[in-house]
């Protein structure tokens, strides 16, 4: 029975270790499971107020040397998905962007942080917008700890040499899923 009650208290102990492990994690304070009327595009024949959400992150891993955030949309009937918001050049002391911080004319992304084109043909958040009757479309943002501190683009790149880039000098990504449909 000893035995028994040692086995036990062991792999509690373990397990606790394995799992409470201090993982690369994005969150959002405006985003639950889906977008609203205040992230949907202005634009398109949408009408929502165009206001990227509010991002933050933790436990980066070491070697981290700045940041990029992502926001695509894989259900968008284009055969290559929809890029809505792409973010690199992030300080790598930054953990946060604050609500509406995808909009440039508002200066309230982290200093010297790039926002290129998206799909919009925009620089800067272009929120969802999916065709009415389409159906949910979720909504991937991803924030990427990268092994370099520029990615040497400028804001007006494409989102497709943004993204080659990225996957050349990402060390790890976390991502959270929204939804939305009109």
């Amino acid at each position: 029975m000893k035995n028994s009650n040692l086995i036990l208290v062991l792999s509690l102990f373990i397990s606790t270790i394995v799992f409470s492990q201090n993982t690369f994690t994005l969150t959002s304070n405006d985003l639950g499971g889906s977008t609203t009327k205040t992230q949907e595009f202005n634009g398109f024949g949408c009408t929502g107020d165009n206001q990227s959400p509010q991002l933050s992150w933790k436990n980066a891993p070491k070697g981290t040397k700045s940041f990029a955030i992502t926001m695509y949309d894989p259900d968008a009937p284009t055969r290559s998905g929809f890029w809505h918001w792409v973010v690199f050049d992030i300080p790598s002391n930054v953990t946060e962007l604050v609500t509406n911080a995808g909009n440039p004319k508002l200066n309230l992304a982290p200093k010297g942080a790039i926002q290129s084109l998206t799909d919009y043909g925009i620089k800067g958040f272009g929120g969802p917008c999916p065709p009415k009757g389409h159906g949910l479309h979720q909504y991937i943002i991803t924030v990427y700890a990268l092994k370099t501190d520029k990615l040497g683009l400028n804001d007006t790149i494409n989102p497709a040499v943004v993204g080659f880039n990225l996957w050349n000098q990402t060390i790890a990504k976390a991502s959270i899923v929204a939804y939305y449909k009109r």
